[in-house]
């Protein structure tokens, strides 16, 4: 009995030893802490948005001519009004001056005719006073009022024909004024489609040309963008964006939705989305925006302040591995899912601020009763 009582203890102590040296070691890792903070509902484009111009004027001559002044270079910024290009304007010039002439004339001749009109009534009424006296036949007197009448029709006639000189020169400054460019609008000039001396042609139906001059007013930008069908119905304007550039990589700017298109695009039968249209909240003095830079937009549907965790360290089923300090295991905890994007998910139950989890799957092996060891501090985040 003796000996049974002496053996058990060092069968016990073998047994302590052998399990101390074929325990796991300890895994390293990261861990990260729960903690509060903001967590948002997103909506991004499918495909790449594309940087317009709010306004944008390809300007062409109606009318075919000689280029005689180019007052512009590409890059130049212009104000509303500015001269831009003008064709040669001589002939034009001699059709204005040849209008202005004919209704100079008419003017002319429409006095003449009232002055003449204004004759012939006087001469009527010495001839109807003469009759009463019978110091004139009746055939004189007719032959009078005939004169007056036909005097009166001509002086009325000469405004019909005024007008008509005054539409023709109107025409011929019309005309006049097609052989200049100007611009509808202030911003720069993106493109020139002529030379000084060189001969411009307008489109023939159906068939495009460049124009003369591309107009991008640079001072309104906004960015149109694809979003997909089934998060479309999500998105109100006035929503806030955040707009981010390839051209300023880590920059976001900050936006509001202005426009949703009114129907679907159907690129490809499996790909249907709704163009967004976002307008820059505000662009700092120091950046250029192009027309035509690729940018993403990030639509914010929600946000709040609220308990948070890495998106990344959520396993099948709304599970995370958390790290229990005593006993140094990872241990499987089923949380309560609320709000979620790429980068964080809200958590309104089954983890507490403080506790510290498993920020993504650093190890395959790593499951459900894992021994770890912690690197870094606690309080460290991803």
């Amino acid at each position: 009995m003796r000996k049974l009582l002496i053996v058990i203890p060092i069968f016990i102590c073998l047994a302590a030893l052998l399990g101390f040296w074929v325990r796991p070691e300890p895994v390293p890792v990261e861990l990260v802490a729960v903690e509060r903070g903001e967590v948002e509902t997103l909506v991004a484009n499918t495909r790449a948005g594309t940087v317009k111009a709010c306004r944008r004027a390809h300007l062409s001559f109606k009318s075919g001519g000689q280029v005689s002044e180019l007052l512009i270079h590409a890059g130049q910024r212009v104000q509303a009004g500015d001269v831009l290009m003008r064709l040669r304007q001589d002939d034009l010039e001699a059709r204005v001056a040849e209008a202005r002439a004919r209704l100079d004339a008419q003017h002319n001749l429409r006095e003449q005719s009232c002055r003449q009109a204004s004759q012939d009534r006087l001469d009527q009424g010495r001839l109807e006073r003469l009759a009463e006296r019978k110091l004139a036949s009746q055939d004189q007197l007719e032959q009078s009022a005939t004169r007056a009448r036909l005097s009166q029709l001509l002086c009325s006639g000469g405004e019909a024909r005024i007008r008509e000189a005054q539409a023709s020169l109107d025409l011929q400054l019309a005309q006049l004024d097609q052989a200049t460019l100007r611009a509808p609008f202030a911003g720069i000039v993106a493109e020139i489609n002529g030379e000084l001396g060189e001969v411009v042609t307008p489109s023939p139906p159906g068939i495009p040309t460049p124009p003369a001059v591309d107009l991008i007013d640079d001072q309104c930008l906004f960015v149109e963008a694809p979003i997909d069908e089934v998060d479309a119905g999500q998105v109100r304007p006035g929503m806030p964006v955040r707009i981010s550039l390839d051209a300023f990589p880590g920059r976001t700017f900050a936006g509001r939705v202005s426009r949703i298109a009114p129907f679907v695009r159907e690129l490809e039968k499996q790909a249907r989305t709704v163009d967004v249209e976002v307008k820059f909240e505000r662009v700092p003095p120091d950046l250029m925006l192009l027309s035509g830079y690729s940018a993403d937009v990030e639509i914010l549907l929600d946000q709040r302040q609220t308990l948070r965790v890495p998106t990344e360290s959520l396993l099948e089923g709304g599970r995370v591995l958390r790290y229990d300090p005593g006993s140094g295991h990872l241990r499987e905890q089923r949380v309560e899912l609320g709000l979620s994007n790429w980068r964080w998910s809200e958590v309104r139950g089954g983890l507490a601020v403080g506790d510290r989890i498993l920020p993504g799957l650093q190890h395959e092996s790593l499951a459900d009763g894992s021994v770890v060891s912690p690197r870094g501090a606690p309080e460290g985040r991803p």
